[in-house]
């Protein structure tokens, strides 16, 4: 486990963290593409939902 641990905390001073300009960047682009995914997937819920109402009366 201390191995393990050394190791973990080795790898963390390697990594390259974000700036927060860039952090932000990418946060915003997640929720754009969430909400873009979320209105593509809601109006295609209606349009199948309403094309299936036609067709069962």
């Amino acid at each position: 486990m201390a191995n393990f641990l050394k190791s973990v905390k080795e790898e963390m001073r390697i990594v390259t963290w974000p700036t927060k300009k860039q952090l932000r960047k990418d946060v915003s682009t997640v929720l754009q593409t969430t909400v873009l995914y979320a209105i593509f997937f809601g109006v295609s819920d209606y349009v199948i939902a309403s094309v299936i109402k036609l067709f069962m009366k």
